[in-house]
């Protein structure tokens, strides 16, 4: 099931607001959170909703605030987020200024709600291939570090897990019904194998791995008098790992 990007439209003009937000009302990917008229409201429903948020649409002529004003104290707060700046106002001088503040693309009113659903479809594209690059190298290094072969089928069998995992949290608990099912059709292999891979690349990380890196990630667990983790609660603590440090947000 694919995440939702969640936008936010701030825009002086109601009309123009509210015909954003009716054109992605039923869109299966762009989620319209909000529609507000002036920079004021507009900056504080960011601050206090900034992680809900994906892309902001907004003017750079607005009452109260205007759209460099905001920009600045995203800039300032560190809050970094997509913006999309939907304009009639054609200075070259505010248009540099802006740009500072890392816009990413400008459009000139009135717009085509197709080229505006384009833009954004184009700028999560683009994160996610980024996303994506930069979780499986992320991902790769850390097995190594934890004494998993790359030729044996179960480091395969982990690296996909763990992204399965990152993009849906809930998937652990239907680690035998979803995952294994999941990896088996990537692979064109079968769930039992692929369990039975993935226990056999726990064990041998647990023979060659660093010690103070898994004494780290899996804490109480790695004690020589108990189990080594399930196939469930490697992937889970690892994956539990990588979004915490690294932050990652799997569209």
């Amino acid at each position: 099931m694919k995440n939702k990007i969640n936008t936010l439209v701030i825009d002086s003009n109601e009309s123009l607001a509210k015909g954003i937000e009716k054109y992605f009302s039923s869109h299966e990917v762009i989620n319209v959170v909000a529609c507000l008229n002036d920079g004021e409201e507009g900056l504080q429903y960011i601050l206090n909703n900034y992680t809900r948020i994906d892309i902001i649409i907004m003017d750079l002529i607005l009452p109260k605030l205007d759209g460099l004003f905001i920009l600045q104290e995203l800039e300032r707060r560190s809050i970094k987020k997509d913006i999309i700046i939907v304009t009639s106002f054609k200075d070259d001088d505010v248009m540099d200024e802006a740009n500072k503040f890392g816009v990413d693309y400008y459009m000139l009113k009135p717009i085509n709600f197709l080229n505006l659903e384009k833009r954004i479809l184009g700028i999560n594209a683009k994160e996610r291939k980024e996303l994506i690059f930069n979780q499986e190298a992320i991902i790769v290094n850390l097995l190594h570090k934890l004494g998993i072969p790359s030729h044996i089928r179960g480091y395969q069998y982990i690296k996909t897990g763990i992204a399965i995992v990152l993009s849906n949290q809930q998937m652990i608990s239907y680690v035998t019904k979803e995952i294994y099912p999941e990896i088996a059709k990537k692979y064109n292999t079968t769930a039992t194998r692929v369990e039975r891979s993935i226990r056999h690349a726990i064990e041998v990380s647990w023979t060659r791995g660093d010690i103070n890196l898994m004494e780290e990630i899996f804490g109480n667990s790695l004690d020589i008098n108990r189990d080594k983790p399930t196939n469930a609660e490697y992937l889970l603590t690892i994956a539990d790992r990588l979004r915490l440090n690294q932050r990652l947000v799997y569209n």
